[in-house]
């Protein structure tokens, strides 16, 4: 029970990494509120926790681009729970499609995902840092960055704005350190979850083929699961990290020691 009542919050928790967290997360004892802007893929998550038999979860739709609905997700812990522990800013889109070259990229494109990747995370982090320093007992951010805002690996404006996802986390990390906020990420490699799919295939297996490209990339041969985040979020979000902070931590099976 290594979040034994803690008050967690979790963006994007409709699917992927969000929806594996949120399970992981109840099963070890935390009261989760999740923010998605798929309500569908929300309630659903919210099913899925209550038959994995963690502790019972609520959601709010949030559309994270719109600081408004952060900071309603996160009163909305206030008023339910009385506090705010933890802040996972996991909320993310790709670039629109595969393989797409930089100078394809338009300016909405770039407006889209900065707006997301990006501004989404920072007004996850500035509600969060406001109610932990109003409650003075510290508190613990974990953002999804990614392995692409570590090295180039394709979709530029993507790994522009998952680099910027890890700046923002170290500078944070040093700039509220000493008010006891820990605030780390978690940047995975290549995925095999909903990311960069059309609605209408969500939640569909992946051909074998398509599994095997994306373990290709990972010296370990194998593709990461939402499941591989969720454990690293756990331990970034837990006591087991609580003397560590401003860290991006790959959950890439190898990909950035080659």
């Amino acid at each position: 029970m290594l979040l034994e009542d803690k008050v967690v919050v979790i963006t994007g928790v409709g699917s992927g990494v969000g929806r594996a967290s949120a399970i992981l997360f109840a099963s070890e004892g935390a009261h989760v509120i999740g923010g998605d802007v798929r309500e569908d893929w929300g309630k659903e998550t919210v099913r899925l926790v209550s038959e994995a038999g963690g502790k019972e979860m609520s959601f709010v739709t949030c559309d994270v681009t719109q600081e408004a609905d952060v900071r309603d997700l996160i009163a909305n812990a206030i008023s339910t729970h009385g506090r705010l522990d933890v802040m996972m800013n996991n909320v993310g889109i790709s670039t629109p499609r595969p393989g797409m070259l930089f100078e394809e990229h338009d300016s909405d494109d770039w407006k889209r995902l900065i707006d997301v990747n990006l501004l989404g995370v920072a007004h996850g982090c500035k509600q969060a840092i406001l109610q932990f320093k109003a409650q003075g007992n510290g508190g613990v951010i974990v953002n999804t960055g990614s392995a692409a805002g570590m090295v180039g690996w394709g979709g530029v404006p993507y790994g522009v704005s998952k680099a910027g996802v890890i700046q923002m986390t170290r500078g944070l990390a040093i700039e509220t350190a000493s008010q006891g906020i820990r605030v780390n990420c978690l940047c995975p490699g290549a995925i095999d979850t909903n990311f960069a799919l059309p609605p209408e295939a969500a939640f569909q297996p992946k051909p074998p083929e398509l599994r095997e490209v994306l373990g290709s990339h990972h010296p370990l041969g194998r593709p990461i699961e939402a499941e591989d985040c969720a454990n690293a979020a756990l331990y970034l979000a837990s006591d087991l990290s609580s003397n560590v902070t401003g860290i991006a931590l790959p959950v890439d099976g190898g990909y950035l020691a080659r």
